[in-house]
């Protein structure tokens, strides 16, 4: 299926990602409209030519001139979203997201929503540790991941048509999961080395350590900088995943520790090489 068959594409949600997105579609010749919390929002997105217009509240007409909707909302604001606007997509519209976790809105969203419509779920493995529509960059999805997570209410149009979008944004690779899978991997991946930066940057309140750090510490405290508000959201909705990957991880720091108090160089150096080993995986693939 080819994506271009939709094109007036609305965007809910304008901030980092949801500007990126329209910035993305804009440049590639789609007509790109937005429904953000603030005109000021819309006002920017608007006079730099991120989107082609939109307003500041749901408004039917918008709602219902686009074939595709891709939202980039908190979890619980869109699950509340599509539930009292959904009368006014228009029949046969694809519907999409950018949401961090997916059992908590997939199936809920799914069982809600009108038979003539369709929504079929996604995550850009992508972002900046700034957010906001002034921030959008379409540079971000270059050489990034994408993961498309259907059930079994999605048709196999929808799941190729989901896929299509990422590789039109730019994505490197484009992956499926189920949502259950897809919430198991970024408990690890993403929220577990979230929890890791922030309490790195907890655990000292001395203001002097940025005149002595080096880049190690730097590199992985990059993501401390953290959207609380959305980041508390995600943790929470997925906690079960997270949990055990907490444990999991503080089960593998411990046995560190020991190895360290016992004076265990062979031990410590074996837990090196098994590392170094494994991260080569995410090195890139020689051309």
């Amino acid at each position: 299926m080819e994506w271009i068959s939709k094109s007036n594409i609305l965007i809910v949600g304008l901030g980092l990602m949801g500007g990126s997105y329209a910035m993305a579609l804009r440049r590639l010749g789609y007509h790109v409209t937005a429904i953000a919390r603030r005109q000021e929002t819309i006002d920017y997105a608007v006079a730099h030519e991120i989107i082609d217009g939109g307003l500041a509240e749901p408004d039917p007409e918008l709602i219902g001139s686009a074939d595709a909707v891709i939202f980039a909302l908190y979890p619980g604001v869109f699950v509340d979203w599509v539930r009292d606007n959904q009368q006014h997509f228009k029949p046969g519209a694809m519907l999409t997201d950018v949401t961090g976790i997916k059992r908590c809105i997939v199936y809920d969203i799914q069982e809600l929503l009108r038979p003539d419509v369709e929504f079929i779920a996604a995550h850009p493995m992508a972002g900046k540790e700034v957010y906001g529509v002034e921030n959008s960059d379409d540079r971000i999805f270059h050489n990034a991941n994408y993961i498309v997570t259907p059930t079994k209410r999605n048709t196999p149009q929808a799941v190729e048509w989901c896929k299509s979008l990422g590789r039109i944004l730019g994505f490197r690779k484009v992956s499926v999961l189920s949502p259950e899978e897809h919430d198991e991997m970024i408990g690890f991946l993403s929220q577990l080395t979230h929890c890791i930066a922030v309490a790195l940057m907890t655990c000292s309140d001395n203001r002097h350590l940025v005149d002595y750090t080096g880049d190690s510490f730097r590199d992985l405290t990059r993501i401390a900088r953290i959207n609380d508000g959305m980041w508390s959201e995600l943790f929470l909705k997925n906690k079960d995943a997270l949990l055990r990957q907490m444990d999991l991880f503080a089960g593998e720091f411990q046995q560190i520790r020991e190895l360290l108090a016992a004076e265990d160089r062979e031990g410590l150096r074996e837990k090196m090489r098994l590392s170094t080993q494994r991260r080569a995986y995410f090195n890139p693939a020689p051309r």
